[in-house]
């Protein structure tokens, strides 16, 4: 019998990679990745005012450079047998559109607007209007913020969407509804015109736009129109309905056949945020932590519906049945800054060196770039390597992680991090391995939040970059937790849960469960916790929520 292939399509913050996938074993067959240009090159961005911007031709030239990139490497015998698309994004990350379901940056006259463009995951420019729809549903009878863990965000749908409306009349007259990134592609694969036919995924309704069957879909209008009435009659642009990512949202439309090489028989799945797909990726189990570690962290835990129904953990990114495993409760939570707090610190660290390079009459300018490429490259291994090595002591620095603000437990994108404890002797080791160690206090503030709540979790699986190439992270990670840590052996955890969609879709499985284990790739790593170090980062830890509250006193006050 002769193998059926399927391509799972990963929109992360820096990049597009798409892959083939051989649906009888979950071998990859190709892949390709695709830096989005204009992001690269700082566009529409403003860091200084929280402002993260994407133009949508960098998501279609990627999809387009990537598809075809794998293809090509795959062969056309390949090709021939592609049988489903599914796709994941980062989120939330939604965009202003059309009647059609066009974003505006791509009609006449937004081309340059940021606001006309997606407002990517990281953007905090809608903190006040987080803090008025928080305010705001306390007033109400039912709670319509109890399925998202009692606060409301910046970086999700509504807070994002009223903020573009209030500040662009432009965009305001122009826009007709507002869509996430992980249903937009879906409906511009399979042709959609009207963006009211487009299917939205229950992932992103549930997590991020306060969507919930108990509710009956979407809040009432009257929750939105007293609260500004520029969102007045809002939801009926919007969405009652919802599916999950096993679902197809339709067949691969005749422009996107011609253009990717594939046939029109090509199902397209529903989409959803790539943590979740991640997760599936790497063969999450029920009450298991699966960890997606990049730049920031997405953390998702599963269980039976009957036996988590009736409790509301409060502080996280919510729980919304089949958000990632059909007919399993999903738990989202995370934090803001997990890879990006390393960058920081090397771009801190390195930039003003890079640029002395770029200026050095001692060194020609291809050396220059060259030397600074190899320091950029070099820097945070290396001196992890340091911070490895040094002694342990109850007088070592320490930081608080939130240099993004904190999305979980207990959402404030408004706070800002701490490193304390500096003195002549901190150098970079000694900073980095504070950071290190935030971080994953971070992260067991994560699962205190859940234990504590009623939801236990048993186990620890890392995904992503961090989680593949930094031993020493994921040692601090076992050693703060006390819990064992299994790493995936999947390089891209998240294609590969959007490739165990896609099949699902076409029906070549008939649960997702069935395609995890039969194209799941198992893990290659297990960092054990030392029990030498278990006092030391217990008291460290204590240490770190103190600091925190001091933190978030002066924060309050600024």
């Amino acid at each position: 019998m002769s193998s059926s292939f399927v391509i799972g399509v990963d929109y992360g913050t820096d990049s597009v990679r798409s892959v083939i996938v051989d649906t009888s074993n979950g071998a990859e067959i190709s892949s390709s990745v695709f830096y989005y240009p204009r992001w690269r090159d700082g566009l529409y961005c403003d860091a200084a005012n929280n402002q993260f911007r994407q133009h949508p031709l960098d998501f279609t030239e990627g999809l387009e450079n990537t598809v075809t990139e794998c293809l090509r490497l795959a062969g056309p015998a390949v090709a021939q047998r592609v049988k489903a698309i599914s796709v994941d994004t980062t989120g939330s990350s939604p965009v202003a559109v059309d009647r059609s379901g066009t974003p505006l940056a791509l009609i006449p006259g937004f081309e340059q607007n940021p606001n006309a463009m997606f407002v990517l995951w990281k953007d905090h420019t809608a903190v006040n209007e987080a803090a008025e729809i928080n305010n705001h549903a306390a007033g109400f009878n039912t709670n319509y913020l109890q399925f998202v863990g009692g606060i409301y965000s910046s970086e999700w749908f509504w807070a994002k969407l009223l903020h573009i409306l209030r500040v662009d009349p432009t965009v305001r007259a122009a826009n007709y509804s507002w869509v996430e990134h992980c249903d937009w592609i879906p409906f511009l694969l399979t042709g959609g015109t009207d963006v009211q036919q487009m299917r939205r995924g229950v992932c992103s309704a549930g997590h991020k736009a306060l969507w919930a069957k108990e509710f009956g879909g979407l809040p009432p209008n009257d929750f939105f129109s007293s609260l500004d009435p520029l969102l007045n009659g809002y939801t009926s642009r919007l969405f009652t309905n919802t599916y999950t990512a096993d679902q197809p949202a339709g067949h691969l439309s005749p422009e996107w056949a011609a253009r990717l090489g594939l046939t029109t028989s090509v199902v397209i799945g529903v989409g959803a945020f790539d943590a979740h797909m991640g997760a599936v990726g790497g063969q999450i189990e029920p009450y298991h932590l699966s960890k997606v570690m990049g730049t920031s962290t997405c953390d998702m835990l599963v269980a039976p519906v009957n036996e988590v129904e009736h409790i509301l953990v409060k502080g996280i990114c919510g729980q919304v049945p089949g958000s990632v495993i059909p007919g399993m409760m999903g738990m989202e939570a995370g934090q803001s800054a997990f890879g990006d707090t390393y960058a920081w610190f090397r771009k801190m660290t390195t930039q003003s060196v890079g640029k002395l390079l770029r200026t050095s009459k001692l060194v020609d300018k291809d050396l220059a770039a060259a030397l600074e490429t190899e320091l950029n490259d070099r820097f945070i291994k290396e001196v992890s390597t340091e911070a490895a090595a040094l002694p342990l002591s109850d007088k070592d620095e320490l930081a608080i992680d939130w240099l993004n603000g904190r999305r979980t437990p207990d959402a404030n994108q408004m706070l800002k991090a701490t490193i304390t404890g500096l003195h002549l002797g901190s150098d970079a080791p000694r900073i980095l391995r504070a950071l290190i160690e935030s971080t994953c206090f971070g992260a067991k503030a994560i699962v205190d939040r859940f234990n504590e709540q009623g939801v236990p979790v048993k186990g620890l699986i890392g995904l992503g970059g961090v989680a593949k190439k930094s031993p020493y992270i994921m040692q601090v990670m076992a050693d703060v937790m006390q819990m064992p840590i299994r790493i995936h052996r999947s390089e891209q955890t998240c294609a590969a849960g959007a490739a165990m969609f896609a099949a699902t879709a076409a029906g070549i499985f008939s649960r997702v469960e069935e395609a995890m284990d039969k194209m799941g790739q198992g893990f290659d790593a297990e960092y054990h916790p030392d029990k030498n170090n278990a006092t030391h980062y217990a008291k460290r830890y204590e240490r770190y929520k103190e600091l925190g509250r001091f933190t978030e006193g002066v924060n309050s006050e600024w």
